[in-house]
């Protein structure tokens, strides 16, 4: 469809003027004299030049997580009221705030005004929304309960967002302490210590081994300060490569679940956002290896993700769903008790969701714990910095103090 530039006369000869979305000029001919209008004037519109347009086309938004979950209450809303799924897209189109999400919306309403289905139209856009929402849309679609799904998917992306948001509100503290303390490293050893050194050698005093240390460290820096930094930086960069690699990807997915304080906060997150997919799958209708490999793509741990695939091939082996869960290595009992209680009744999808509210319970109250661990964690390496630089410093002025009191007497 295109859109059009019409100038027409009401019935009282007024004039009006406007545009219109239609395949041809005679379409927005005839709909106009439907609406008892008389086309003066109709010709193709020209497209209006937008800074906000031009600067998205060089500097793209991000879609957000926020964005997906408002779109999905609006689609819940939209399908609820029995509005069609060209129609809520077309109205979603022209009201949605961020335009990488408004121009994704409108290529979807082309795929479907193309004849595709709305999962394959969502499918085209992995990065706006993922291979879980795509099959949950695909079932919904499927068995025409596409509206509960929207409303579902809105839930489960409202509980992943609160998890992030907690996340990082347990993180913004001690990142922010020890960028301070690398920043007050770096000021100390380049601009603190070398004024002190020349200080301390014009008096020929012998230096306690903690200032020696600290001046050594401190000339090395100042030394090598380039080629440090430049190291420091092809680490992070070569770090970054491996991660994203698949065999750097897994085994950092692997070593974040065994870090000391946040380890136990990830892999209780990771088992509820699992529980929590499964359970929507399973209740959704989703077969049941097919929603072990939507979920295991969707859990964002390539180790996890292994994990979860191994449980799929031994399902389709012919073995049943808790005893693969128990060789996969990664579920605590809680779990597996209620996937064996819950495949035994049929009520997987029930206790699952159970499971997942309560691991959801864990999360917050793991996220408090490990706030309150982290603050004195950071307390005492503050403490000790400030302890060795006092040491290196104030002791040799003692020293000279005394030497200076000694041959003034």
């Amino acid at each position: 469809m295109a859109v059009f530039e019409y100038k027409a006369r009401g019935p009282r000869g007024d004039a009006i003027s406007g545009n219109m979305d239609a395949v041809s000029a005679d379409g927005v001919a005839a709909r106009l004299i439907e609406g008892g209008l008389t086309p003066v004037d109709i010709r193709p519109a020209r497209e209006k030049r937008n800074l906000s347009n031009d600067l998205n086309a060089y500097f793209p938004q991000s879609v957000k997580l926020t964005d997906v979950i408002q779109f999905s209450r609006q689609m819940y809303s939209l399908t609820r009221a029995g509005v069609p799924i060209l129609s809520a897209l077309t109205g979603l189109t022209a009201t949605t705030r961020n335009r990488t999400l408004a121009n994704t919306l409108g290529d979807i309403r082309q795929s479907l005004e193309a004849g595709h289905d709305l999962a394959s139209a969502l499918n085209q856009h992995p990065k706006v929304f993922s291979p879980f929402y795509v099959a949950m849309i695909r079932v919904g679609e499927t068995s025409g309960k596409l509206q509960d799904i929207f409303q579902q998917l809105a839930y489960y992306l409202e509980r992943e967002k609160t998890t992030r948001d907690q996340i990082k509100k347990a993180l913004r503290y001690p990142s922010f302490v020890l960028t301070v303390i690398v920043v007050a490293i770096f000021i100390v050893m380049r601009y603190v210590i070398p004024p002190f050194a020349k200080f301390f050698a014009n008096f020929g005093a012998e230096l306690p081994w903690q200032t020696r240390s600290l001046i050594a460290l401190s000339d090395f820096f100042v030394n090598n300060g380039v080629w440090l930094f430049g190291g420091a930086a092809l680490a992070v960069t070569g770090a970054i490569y491996y991660v994203r690699s698949d065999e750097g990807r897994y085994r950092w997915d692997k070593f974040k679940l065994r870090l000391p304080l946040a380890g136990p906060v990830i892999y209780r997150a990771t088992l509820a956002r699992f529980t929590r997919l499964f359970a929507m799958a399973q209740n959704a209708g989703v077969p049941l290896i097919t929603g072990l490999s939507v979920v295991a793509r969707a859990l964002d741990n390539a180790y996890i993700e292994e994990r979860i695939l191994t449980m799929r091939n031994g399902i389709e082996r012919g073995e049943s769903i808790a005893r693969t869960a128990a060789g996969s290595g990664i579920f605590d009992p809680l779990s597996l008790q209620m996937m064996a209680v819950g495949e035994e009744a049929g009520t997987l999808d029930v206790l699952l969701g159970d499971v997942s509210a309560y691991y959801d319970q864990e999360v917050e109250y793991s996220i408090d714990k490990l706030s309150s661990a982290i603050e004195p964690i950071l307390t005492v390496v503050v403490a000790g910095l400030v302890l060795i630089l006092a040491m290196a410093i104030f002791l040799p002025l003692w020293d000279v103090g005394a030497a200076a009191l000694h041959r003034g007497r």
